[in-house]
């Protein structure tokens, strides 16, 4: 039976042991040399800029902008649901009343209210909003990645800026793998090739006992001992379970001097370890499994890490159940007593948290789901909204936004009224940001040319 929260087999929560660790040592250190060798063999364009690095708050299932960001208080009662807007400290910027520490700073993100796009089903509108290219395959047949599927965000940067630390992981996915039946497209590296896949962290920091599994040796083990390629060859080999993979992700020489690189690195151990945090800062942002994936991210970030996924964490079992943002029923309670509040002590905790540390300029904070949600509200127990991508919010803060607001949408908000914003258009402006061009051709498996994004930049939302 469907959960009561959301879409049939939608779920954001832990594989067996042995998928997460291939998921994140198989894709971090990466086995596919000739993705490596692709990217080698080109040179982007590029052009001078401040960003160091981006954390993307992913809100799995699709937030609806009536109830969160642009609410529709003179609308049918239908339409305009059961919350209040209030005011912000920018003038004429008005969010929902269960954002009251985001309201506060409000100055310091923007809200872009006209986004849309036309995919309907989660599979294919993940793809549209975490990789900035409208899927090949029609709506509703995506069922996962695959080799020649559009690389993410995460992935094309550390494809294409390829100056990063060899000590530190470019990108870093955490605290679970976004799964719907099989892992939510959008994830993955696709046809740039598993070197230039995330570190998969899929444990909660939230957790006394927190750690990345997949950083720990066994208890018998040794740098020293590590240094000798064939007993690092043993233990990974060990511990993945390498003899059952496909003949092509076997390991490569390449991958267990990376392996060692990571193991043996200082920096990755101190970031990760968020028992070193005050505990005054773990309190201000939530002692959830949301709230401190949203501190491990400034963590990594701070350390060094470029690109960091924060998935919305479900199913925190101290503030409730559900199943994120996908509400078709009792969407006003859901979104009332979970996701609501997490998402405003989190995130107005890591804008302030970033600002103080002077890191707020260097780094783009994007908040997104893969769409948002009807404006009529459906007569299903306890009130829901269903899939709706034709218009829909998008936060961004940080990297020299300017706060407030860019685009509306009509008097119900159904559609974009004015300046309409695509997926194309936000993954252009991210990846101009990073002083990319964002018209880079990237090449398939078949060396079927795409421009790194189809939009164009959104110059005018900066400072």
């Amino acid at each position: 039976m469907p959960s009561l929260h959301s879409c049939p087999s939608f779920r954001t929560g832990p594989l067996n042991r042995r998928e997460l660790l291939r998921a994140g040592v198989l894709s971090f250190f990466g086995l596919n040399l000739a993705g490596l060798d692709r990217a080698a063999a080109r040179n982007p364009k590029t052009s001078s800029s401040s960003l160091k690095s981006c954390i993307l708050l992913f809100q799995p299932g699709g937030p609806g902008h009536h109830d969160t960001w642009d609410l529709k208080p003179d609308a049918p009662a239908e339409i305009r649901g059961e919350f209040r807007p209030i005011p912000t400290c920018v003038p004429g910027l008005r969010i929902c009343e269960h954002l009251p520490r985001l309201a506060r700073i409000a100055d310091k993100f923007l809200v872009v209210r006209s986004v849309h796009h036309r995919m309907r089903d989660h599979n294919a509108a993940a793809v549209e909003t975490l990789c900035g290219h409208t899927p090949l395959e029609p709506d509703g047949t995506i069922f996962a990645d695959h080799a020649n599927s559009f690389p993410c965000f995460g992935s094309a940067l550390s494809y294409l800026k390829r100056d990063h630390s060899p000590h530190l992981p470019p990108h870093v996915a955490l605290p679970h793998v976004v799964t719907r039946g099989v892992k939510l497209p959008g994830q993955e590296p696709g046809f740039l090739g598993s070197a230039f896949g995330p570190l998969q962290v899929a444990h909660d920091p939230n957790a006394a006992d927190f750690q990345v599994a997949e950083l720990v040796l066994p208890g018998d083990t040794t740098m020293g001992r590590l240094e000798h390629r064939e007993s690092l060859r043993r233990i990974l080999d060990r511990q993945v379970g390498w003899s059952e993979a496909a003949s092509r992700d076997r390991p490569t020489d390449g991958y267990y001097q990376r392996a060692l690189r990571l193991l043996g690195s200082e920096a990755v151990h101190r970031a990760f370890d968020i028992g070193r945090e005050d505990p005054r800062t773990r309190d201000r942002y939530g002692r959830t499994k949301h709230g401190q994936s949203v501190l491990l991210a400034r963590r990594l970030v701070e350390a060094g890490v470029r690109f960091v996924t924060v998935n919305f964490a479900h199913g925190d079992a101290d503030i409730g159940g559900g199943d994120d943002w996908d509400t078709h029923f009792q969407n006003f309670s859901i979104l009332r007593d979970i996701t609501l509040p997490a998402t405003d002590q989190a995130f107005s905790a890591l804008i302030e948290d970033l600002d103080d540390r002077g890191l707020l300029d260097s780094t783009l904070i994007l908040w997104l789901g893969e769409f948002g949600r009807t404006p009529r509200i459906t007569s299903a127990e306890g009130g829901g909204r269903d899939h709706w991508p034709d218009c829909f919010s998008v936060v961004l803060a940080g990297g020299g936004i300017r706060g407030g607001v860019y685009g509306t949408s009509d008097r119900i908000g159904a559609f974009p009224a004015d300046d309409p914003v695509s997926p194309g258009d936000l993954a252009a402006t991210l990846f101009w940001r990073f002083g990319l061009d964002p018209e880079t051709l990237i090449y398939d498996l078949k060396g079927r040319p795409y421009p790194l994004a189809t939009g164009k930049p959104l110059q005018k939302l900066f400072a």
